[in-house]
């Protein structure tokens, strides 16, 4: 799925830390904000580097609780025809959040993404959506995203347990938790 032809944007979260794995071609863009821990900074940044390198698909990987920061940008993108992939991980809530300190704030309203890009789309321009929720279905949207619809942005919402979650996501999460905790440093 990846290759010279391609750049991956990682979302702020499990995202990143998934992504970091990635083995990366050359020529391969990728980009990812950790800095500031803001989320919600990849729909934009993937509009923004599918309009600036049309020799590339992006393919962006964003949590859901992000997405509903900026989801509008897909409206955009349609309009200009970009051909991104975007991996929405749906695990119905702020999971960096969680890991860093749980309450009932990190618990975000689920909402209908396919039907909100499908309804976004209205028959203008080139979209595709799926919701998958197993290996097999991923593959079979991939597959289709990479070939009948290579054409499309391809919007594939990817439903996973609230708790799978990355060890090095907790392993942060319970540093920044700490770091937190503590008084500040003596001025």
């Amino acid at each position: 799925m990846l290759s010279n032809e391609t750049a991956v944007i990682a979302e702020t979260g499990d995202s990143w830390f998934n992504c970091q794995k990635l083995r990366l071609p050359e020529k391969c863009g990728y980009e990812f904000q950790m800095q500031y821990g803001s989320i919600g900074w990849s729909v934009g940044a993937t509009l923004g580097y599918a309009q600036a390198a049309l020799d590339k698909r992006v393919i962006a990987c964003i949590g859901d609780g992000s997405f509903q920061v900026t989801a509008q940008d897909v409206s955009t993108m349609i309009r200009l025809g970009q051909r991104t992939i975007i991996f929405l991980i749906n695990n119905g809530g702020y999971t960096i959040e969680v890991e860093i300190h749980d309450g009932p704030y990190n618990v975000i309203k689920n909402w209908n993404y396919t039907g909100l890009v499908d309804a976004i789309h209205n028959g203008e321009g080139k979209c595709w959506t799926a919701k998958v929720k197993t290996e097999d279905e991923v593959i079979e949207a991939i597959k289709t995203a990479q070939g009948p619809k290579k054409d499309c942005l391809c919007f594939i919402e990817v439903i996973v347990h609230k708790d799978d979650t990355s060890k090095e996501l907790l392993e942060w999460g319970s540093r920044v938790a700490a770091a937190n905790s503590r008084p500040p440093n003596p001025q």
